[in-house]
């Protein structure tokens, strides 16, 4: 597949992130300019500041577009895109949004659809393996217990490194025009088979809690109010639903490379010290 936009900058909003950092470091191997965007990066960015949005656009020949859990992308940021002629947009979204009601997705979804930009991608990944060592689920595993209302469904674990990788082939390469990638592991697993599996990497005893009880007891004792917890349990019953994840070889297609086990990930991870504690000060 030819390379696009030779010699113009990539925006990558989130560039300090689980993936953004990972799509900054896979187009630089790869030659392609990067913008690296952040608050506090010599690129400014920040979705509650617009005037920080033209800027950081200004120039670019395509734009890796996300916004931080909770943080809606702006109409007026894919409005701007469009208007000053950027040619190219992937945008990281979520697998099975539909079925959990998220709207703050589902609505950037239809943005980039509408957007009138030339060319647009949507990556849609499941759970992160970077959640269990970089994210929400690691003080729970070095709690040595891991829970989420989501009983032994098995899920589509992805590595952030392949979310990375096929980012920037989107981004500098022809061929995905219009199209939504689902972004799984090689394999499905229960979240009781990837704890198990961390625990087995780490040497750490950890277990999972898969029922609905357990969570809202939870969440309860760190003063949460209960029609957010009551939310989210009815969210994940939704993904429960769903049934067992099928996975996609949409990374394949798209590297031509496999994609990270699971296995392969925590093993790593463990020996990088993920799930060391720090030491203690007296």
């Amino acid at each position: 597949m030819a390379s696009r936009m030779a010699g113009q900058p990539i925006l990558v909003l989130g560039s300090t992130g689980r993936v953004g950092r990972r799509v900054v470091a896979a187009l630089r191997s790869a030659g392609a300019t990067v913008r690296a965007a952040s608050r506090a990066g010599p690129v400014r960015f920040d979705w509650a500041e617009p005037e920080t949005w033209r800027p950081a656009l200004a120039g670019a020949g395509a734009v890796f577009l996300m916004a931080p859990d909770g943080v809606e992308v702006a109409p007026g940021f894919v409005e701007e895109a469009a208007a000053l002629g950027v040619p190219r947009v992937v945008l990281l979204s979520s697998d099975s949004i539909e079925a959990m009601g998220d709207e703050r997705l589902l609505s950037a979804e239809r943005l980039v659809r509408a957007s009138g930009v030339p060319s647009w991608t949507i990556l849609r990944p499941r759970w992160f393996n970077q959640n269990f060592d970089e994210g929400f689920f690691r003080p729970a595993v070095l709690a040595g217990r891991v829970t989420l209302p989501v009983g032994d469904t098995r899920q589509g674990f992805v590595d952030a490194s392949d979310i990375a990788a096929v980012a920037a082939k989107a981004l500098t390469t022809d061929g995905h025009d219009g199209r939504t990638y689902t972004l799984t592991g090689p394999d499905s697993l229960s979240f009781a088979e990837a704890v198990a599996t961390i625990a087995q990497s780490s040497g750490r005893r950890v277990e999972f809690a898969g029922d609905a009880e357990t969570y809202a007891e939870e969440q309860a004792a760190l003063g949460r109010p209960p029609s957010e917890v009551d939310a989210e349990i009815a969210a994940f019953a939704a993904l429960a639903d769903l049934g067992d994840a099928v996975p996609t070889d949409d990374i394949t297609h798209v590297t031509g490379r496999p994609a990270r086990t699971f296995t392969a990930y925590a093993e790593a991870a463990a020996a990088a010290g993920a799930w060391k504690e720090p030491p203690t000060t007296a």
